[in-house]
């Protein structure tokens, strides 16, 4: 359910501010005429990149005593891979929709990039630890940020896709290789 949400609801405010301000329409804001494979194919593999990198940050002794770490939020949930995936394509979209083609013209890339990250919670001034998670997040989304200006808005989904989606199905394979059967 909240994967369908940020999916449908999340892009609406980026949408109604650039129709209303830019007089853009439908297919003006979800980029359909900038839609390259070279684009999404950097995407993806900036992406995947990046995920792996931020997955051994995130396996480091120094985070293990964060008490709301994203691999033990995953934990609790039954999730599947397809699950996973759903989820990743839906704050692929939705929240970049929302963020790099609704609010990123109006504040720029540097702003929208720290407002994307504390959004999600990952710069946290009474929590520090959980703030260097953020610090590590933090340049990804000013790459996927400025290559939204040089390859367009699908180069970011797919970015975003791509470092969810490793993410999701890392965190799952462990959980379900950490299960116990009697």
């Amino acid at each position: 359910m909240l994967g369908l949400v940020t999916l449908l609801l999340f892009p609406l405010p980026g949408f109604c501010l650039l129709a209303y301000y830019h007089e853009t329409n439908l297919s003006e804001f979800l980029d359909l005429q900038n839609t390259k494979l070279i684009s999404i194919g950097y995407g993806l593999e900036l992406g995947f990149a990046y995920a792996f990198i931020a997955y051994l940050f995130m396996k480091a002794p120094f985070f293990e005593k964060l008490p709301n770490r994203v691999d033990r939020i995953i934990d609790q949930l039954p999730l599947t891979y397809a699950d996973g995936i759903f989820l990743s394509i839906c704050a692929g979209i939705g929240e970049e929709l929302l963020f790099r083609a609704g609010i990123q013209p109006f504040l720029g890339p540097w702003i929208t990039s720290v407002l994307f990250v504390a959004l999600h919670g990952y710069l946290n001034p009474w929590n520090w630890r959980f703030s260097m998670y953020g610090l590590i997040v933090l340049p990804f989304i000013f790459i996927i940020s400025f290559g939204y200006i040089h390859f367009g808005l699908w180069f970011s989904i797919s970015a975003h896709f791509a470092y969810d989606a490793v993410l999701f199905v890392i965190m799952i394979k462990e959980k379900k290789s950490s299960t116990v059967y009697f």
